[in-house]
């Protein structure tokens, strides 16, 4: 049955995939919105993070459980007394998708083309002052302060290293890799598809249970992708609404696989444009979302209100942040000192299309502020389309409200702060459009002590998520407890919230 589905499915693409003899081991992971964003292992700062962690490697990972680091294609590392300088020492015999080397040139390219590329999640390498080749399987990290680099060598984006010799953009983007990771691409339709196959020489070996193939699907309909798995031809999907995994519960085919997170829910106000230009009315919405029926009605218990933006379990959360309650009456002080006693105006506020939790969290919102003579204007797009809007070159043409998931491009508190509310030439995103001096010298100072006083450096994120609290650019709703769906017979899978949404597929099989 799944091999005709996914000769259906997929066409001439699959035939080929199918007419080889043997049948492929393959997997299927069904999204729910485009995968492929970036291409550029540089550039990578969106959905990509799914296939790319399967393409592309680190030169260690991080595993939060036990806040310990996985050598990858490191082997070990070591640093200094006073953190400045960080040794790598490469596994050697690993072969990008190419076919060349890695070398310890390569890791050093890599690094400094995504810095001076200044794409993405690039700013993470912000401490590096030098990057040296100690010899053909040595690099060594001089830093500017004694940040922790080891956090940044795992990041889920911009820590991939990848062939110089092959490293166009132009041909990045035209859906090409050269990474070391245990995939490479075989096929991609942009909106549709991806196809990954096996990289025959992966420096870890093809012995045991492995997957040949993995197919990426975009299937945007929550009630598609839940009977997709049901029916067998998926094996694992993401960001199925609750409704739909308390259905699932009962089915001994299915399981679901519940884990904490670091990635919370956000409502991003545009401080550029009236009336959200006034810090009253961003506060009074503040207190008009109703937070704990969000967390009963749409996630059934899987989530708990946000205190300010950092998540909880990732250092740098306090309870020491100022918490937003639900209040209509505290949103009528503030509209009624704004000068909207009445509410009287319109907002509209975007989400990704295909997102039931997105979209039911903003129906709950809207019917709370039409108490207060507010009208709420709720609009699904596709994530590319909703991004364009909210970098749209006139502020007053963007959305007023921006509501949308993010996770740590690496697990540290910087990734959520700077990168929604940190002053910037570019919008990327900022979709608060907020710019404030002391806030981004808070957050400056806290990231330079993070390797040396982490202490400090919370008492210095709290500070400043404070002041994000006073002047409301925006709000984190909740901290989402991940459920994930899965096939009952998929084997091997373990959710690191470090790589938000990634299957490591290598180490997955099937077991029928």
């Amino acid at each position: 049955m799944r091999r005709v589905f996914l000769l259906m499915l997929f066409g001439v693409v699959t035939f080929g995939l199918w007419s080889l003899g043997a049948q492929p081991n393959v997997a299927v992971y069904v999204y729910n919105s485009e995968v492929m964003i970036f291409w550029d292992p540089s550039d990578t700062y969106s959905n990509e993070i799914i296939a790319m962690n399967n393409m592309y490697e680190q030169l260690i990972r991080y595993d939060p459980f036990t806040d310990s680091f996985q050598p990858v294609l490191a082997e070990s590392y070591e640093k200094s007394a006073d953190g400045l300088t960080w040794t790598f020492y490469l596994r050697k015999g690993v072969k990008f998708h190419t076919g060349n080397e890695l070398t310890a040139e390569a890791v050093k390219f890599s690094i400094e083309r995504t810095i001076e590329r200044g794409m993405g999640a690039s700013y993470i390498w912000a401490p590096v002052e030098e990057i040296e080749v100690v010899d053909r399987y040595t690099v060594r990290f001089h830093l500017k302060y004694p940040a922790p680099l080891d956090l940044i060598a795992s990041g889920a984006y911009a820590a991939f290293v990848f062939d110089p010799e092959y490293s166009d953009h132009e041909w990045f983007a035209a859906g090409h890799d050269s990474g070391t990771g245990p995939y490479t691409v075989e096929a991609w339709k942009p909106g549709d598809y991806l196809i990954l196959k096996r990289f025959d020489d992966y420096w870890r070996g093809w012995e045991g249970n492995h997957f040949d193939k993995v197919i990426f699907k975009v299937v945007p309909e929550p009630s598609t992708r839940r009977l997709m798995l049901e029916a067998g031809t998926a094996d694992y999907t993401n960001m199925l609404p609750i409704t739909e995994i308390e259905a699932l519960k009962d089915n001994p085919e299915v399981e679901i696989v519940t884990t904490p997170s670091f990635q919370n829910l956000l409502a991003l106000f545009n401080t550029r444009k009236p009336p959200l230009d006034n810090v009253l009315v961003r506060r009074a919405l503040a207190y008009t979302i109703p937070y704990q029926d969000i967390i009963d009605g749409v996630r059934f218990g899987y989530a708990r209100q946000s205190r300010g933006v950092v998540p909880y379990g990732l250092w740098g959360y306090s309870d020491r942040v100022k918490q937003y309650t639900y209040s209509l009456e505290a949103a009528r002080f503030y509209l009624a000192q704004a000068g909207y006693p009445k509410g009287g105006f319109k907002l509209l506020l975007t989400h990704v299309a295909g997102d039931e939790d997105e979209r039911r969290v903003a129906e709950l919102w809207k019917s709370t502020l039409a108490k207060l003579g507010i009208e709420l204007e709720i609009r699904g797009m596709p994530w590319e389309a909703q991004v364009e809007l909210g970098q749209a070159p006139d502020p007053t043409k963007r959305q007023d409200i921006f509501l949308f998931y993010w996770w740590p491009d690496y697990p540290h508190p910087h990734s959520f702060l700077r990168e929604m509310f940190g002053t910037r030439d570019e919008i990327l995103f900022n979709f608060t459009y907020y710019s404030n001096p002391l806030f981004d010298e808070l957050i400056a100072r806290a990231e330079e002590l993070a390797g040396i006083d982490r202490a400090e450096a919370i008492n210095l994120y709290v500070e400043a998520q404070n002041i994000l609290m006073e002047e409301a650019p925006g709000v984190a709703i909740y901290d989402l407890k991940y459920a994930r769906a899965k096939r009952t017979s998929l084997k091997g899978y373990v959710d690191n919230p470090a790589y938000p949404h990634v299957v490591f597929w290598y180490e997955c099989w099937r077991e029928e």
